[in-house]
């Protein structure tokens, strides 16, 4: 007689995340206007997306997918200590592209433009701090956008996007980091905030979160295996 195998955690127990920075009003305001030109030009070409609201529009910094809601405050101790010793700064949003490219395209975005370097650190620090308790590293390049459309399937948008693909959006204060939570309902995900990291309290607290976490989570047999909240399946280049 075989014995069962263990059955997995019902997914109601878990929460699926992303740490991650809202644009601002006026990057969102701009952003909109030119979906409302896209959005016409796509039904003139009988091009179907599906569009992501104002309301949601934001750069992700890690993707952590389904995650144990006894994880998550070990979660937020992580973030704390990625964002410690960060300060503000500002990023601009322009430009207009797709994933994997404007000939195969899955992903609408808009790019996020700091020249500094400050946001790709801020990335990198989070990404060490989770992978520090047992996250995967993402294995592609950071490339920070803001989602705008997704296709169900690969399309080729290039007719559609690049005549009016050069543009400026706003630029973004970042002073803290949120971790979200993302509900996929039938209109499409939903972000709801569970944390926010200020920068001017992240460096103080660090070193206290510091001794509250000392090995890495049980994620669960899920983790890993869906897709991120831009629709990419991990490992995808």
């Amino acid at each position: 007689m075989t014995e069962e195998a263990p059955k997995s955690e019902p997914r109601s127990e878990g929460k699926r995340l992303f740490a991650g920075i809202r644009v601002s009003l006026e990057t969102a305001n701009s952003l909109a206007r030119a979906v409302d030109t896209l959005g016409r030009r796509a039904r003139d070409a009988r091009v179907e997306l599906s569009w992501v609201p104002p309301s949601s529009y934001h750069v992700t910094l890690k993707f952590l997918g389904w995650t144990r809601l006894t994880a998550i405050d070990a979660v937020c101790d992580a973030l704390v200590r990625g964002a410690a010793g960060a300060t503000a700064f500002t990023f601009k949003t322009a430009r207009l592209g797709a994933f994997p490219s404007l000939e195969k395209a899955s992903v609408v975005w808009a790019g996020v433009d700091e020249p500094t370097g400050v946001l790709g650190k801020l990335a990198a620090s989070i990404e060490a701090a989770l992978s520090g308790i047992g996250y995967a590293a993402e294995n592609r390049p950071f490339h920070p956008h803001v989602t705008i459309a997704r296709a169900r399937e690969t399309r080729l948008l290039k007719e559609l996007v690049l005549p009016v693909a050069e543009q400026m959006f706003g630029a973004t204060p970042v002073d803290a980091v949120t971790l979200f939570e993302s509900e996929t309902k039938p209109t499409g995900s939903v972000y709801k905030e569970i944390f926010r990291i200020d920068f001017k309290t992240a460096s103080n607290a660090s070193s206290g979160v510091a001794e509250r976490q000392t090995r890495a989570l049980d994620l669960g047999a899920q983790h890993g295996l869906e897709d991120t909240d831009d629709g990419w399946p991990r490992g995808h280049h």
